[in-house]
């Protein structure tokens, strides 16, 4: 067996060095730290953190038909959730009605399958809009998902403004990392425009875009490179909203973010504390927004996906356990912990259970939620943010110079500096140096066989047959007009009088299905094709 001293690496898992131990000489002046709840907020978003609000426990899920879902999402309330979140499947992601031979074998298989209004009135059947907050992890069509659910909430009698949830709606991320994708850029920049409008004016409630690192991450990309990436897609989107003519503080206090929790424990803390710090000092001092809740970075937080392990699959518990301590440390306001058995299959029941259950042992028995950061003040925490701060700026700093991160995106920058991390992280893992229990180090002879979720073909006939029989009860007449007018605002670029995200209400109370939504665009605004970037 390998010594453990040869190859034990005394650096963060994005390269920062460390010191044997940290003293007073490590840290900045309390003062420029700062106290819970104010500028520059290092220290939580608010004065009382837990002890106030526990984080929101809103774990992540979806499959199979709406009903199989909706199901799981009643059966998660009722075990102790305080919010849903929606995972839809591959042919949801990518635009494509069930019926689309795109779709064949992947129907419900990776997420819940939603082609219609129709569909998310049966995937939210029994629960009242107006009392939850709901999370959607769509991106490419995420302008439809938002429509069926605004229609939807409607027919419930529940207006837009009452609505209250996060919109995942993050598109430079995609081009970055997770290559879900419909329209080139500059189109779904533009579409994503339209809809930050429309909910500023109509939804003041909703998070119109949930700016996420999390796929970032998941790419093979340091802690330093999501924090980076991830806020400069922030500024992005910020200058986006200030292009349109908006306030910056009639929509910044809406927006949010989406982090990564990986393993490095004291790594993931300094992080949340960091992406605070430079969020906060960038809306005040580049955007010059002038109310305070435009300064405040607010998260929500997944285990991560990446370092589950299919060998020793219970081991996953205890990363997932670390991970969770680690956003919650980090003053994260929402969180989902993954389920032992997503290397093999979506989660059981029972898995799931156990990840929630994580989640509430830490809220109800370790006594964290006591004290607002308390590993505030400790030398190697704060001389840790102090490095993610500068390390994540000087890519900030970087982007700039590009001409700002969509340019930076369309000359594959990010990508690139992503790509050869992954190279060298699974080079270290390949070579032993660095270590994964259970994979290449202390690995047994066989798994644990764990039982798993399996998605029967019967998903994909029931969803095909539903929306074959939506395009036959529908009125002709009243389809055609929407899609024109879908193709007529497509043409245009004022979120005035061409805004994308009317017309697409317009053309689900219509009932067209997204898939023919998503043809609009993709005969309009072309399909996006991924350049080769060396």
């Amino acid at each position: 067996m390998a010594d453990p001293t040869k190859t034990r690496r005394y650096e963060t898992m994005s390269g920062i060095p460390l010191k044997n131990h940290y003293g007073p000489h490590d840290v900045r002046p309390y003062e420029e730290i700062g106290e819970p709840g104010q500028y520059p907020f290092t220290r939580g978003v608010h004065e009382t953190m837990y002890r106030g609000k526990l984080w929101t426990m809103r774990m992540f899920a979806g499959f199979g038909t709406p009903e199989d879902t909706n199901r799981r999402f009643h059966f998660l309330l009722k075990e102790g959730q305080t919010g849903l979140s929606t995972a839809f499947d591959m042919p949801t992601l990518m635009g494509y009605d069930p019926d689309s031979e795109r779709s064949l074998g992947e129907v419900g298989r990776e997420g819940v399958n939603v082609a219609s209004v129709e569909d998310m009135a049966r995937l939210f059947d029994g629960i009242p809009l107006a009392d939850v907050t709901t999370s959607m992890t769509i991106n490419a069509p995420a302008v439809y998902l938002l429509a069926c659910y605004i229609v939807n909430a409607e027919r419930q009698g529940v207006k837009p403004s009452q609505l209250r949830g996060t919109l995942q709606n993050d598109m430079l991320k995609e081009y970055i990392a997770q290559k879900e994708w419909i329209s080139p850029i500059r189109p779904a920049i533009r579409i994503m425009r339209d809809m930050l409008w429309y909910c500023t004016k109509e939804m003041p409630l909703w998070n119109t875009i949930s700016i996420s690192g999390y796929h970032i991450r998941e790419a093979g990309a340091t802690a330093v490179q999501e924090l980076a990436f991830t806020l400069a897609d922030g500024i992005g989107y910020v200058q986006m909203g200030i292009d349109a003519g908006l306030d910056v503080d009639s929509f910044a206090p809406r927006l949010s973010y989406f982090f990564d929790v990986h393993n490095d424990f004291f790594e993931e803390i300094a992080k949340f504390r960091a992406a605070r710090r430079i969020w906060a000092k960038v809306m005040r001092e580049r955007f010059h927004a002038k109310n305070p809740r435009s300064w405040i970075l607010r998260t929500h937080a997944q285990t991560a996906g990446v370092s589950l392990m299919a060998q020793q699959p219970l081991n996953n518990v205890v990363r997932t356990t670390i991970q969770a301590l680690a956003a919650v440390l980090g003053g994260t306001q929402s969180l989902h912990t993954n389920s032992y058995d997503e290397t093999y299959a979506l989660p059981t029941e029972d898995a799931a259970t156990l990840a929630l259950r994580t989640q509430q042992i830490i809220a109800e028995e370790s006594g964290i939620p006591a004290v607002a950061d308390p590993l505030g003040g400790s030398y190697f925490i704060e001389k840790l943010t102090d490095d993610m701060e500068e390390r994540a700026m000087a890519y900030i700093r970087k982007i700039d110079d590009l001409g700002g991160i969509i340019r930076a995106v369309e000359d594959g920058y990010p990508q690139r500096e992503i790509a050869n991390s992954a190279y060298h992280f699974q080079r270290a893992v390949d070579g032993g140096e660095r270590v994964i229990v259970g994979v290449n180090r202390y690995a047994g002879k066989e798994g644990d066989r764990i039982p798993t979720l399996k998605i029967d073909s019967t998903v994909e006939k029931t969803q095909i047959e539903r929306v074959k029989d939506l395009r036959s009860r529908r009125d002709p007449a009243q389809v055609d007009r929407a899609m024109n007018e879908l193709r007529r605002a497509c043409r245009g670029d004022d979120c005035h009088r061409d805004n994308v995200m009317v017309a697409v209400l317009d053309a689900v109370r219509a009932h067209v299905t997204l898939g023919e939504v998503c043809d609009v665009f993709r005969e309009e605004f072309g399909v996006h094709r991924d350049p080769a970037f060396l």
